[in-house]
């Protein structure tokens, strides 16, 4: 596929999301309490979350509405978001 919409605003996001698995390992490793490696767990889930959507919100914006000049395509993006959705 071309010309997609680039997501560097969300390496940032990524990397602190990267430090948060570091640090969840090390308090496993660490052999921490359960419940605040679980609420670790949960701000990286939270995050990541939030990556999704920004990511997601970019492809609607660019690529579904790029499609909609080609039936074929708005039906291949439309496929592609079930799945995604069903997942």
């Amino acid at each position: 596929m071309k010309n997609h919409p680039s997501h560097n605003k969300q390496i940032a996001s990524l990397k602190r999301v990267e430090g948060q698995i570091r640090g969840i390992i090390n308090m496993v490793n660490e052999e921490k309490y359960c419940v605040d490696i679980l609420y670790q767990i949960k701000a990286a889930k939270s995050a990541l979350v939030s990556i999704e959507s920004k990511i997601l919100e970019n492809h609607i914006e660019s690529c579904v509405k790029n499609s909609l000049k080609n039936k074929n395509d708005v039906d291949k993006k439309v496929s592609e978001l079930l799945k995604l959705i069903n997942k």
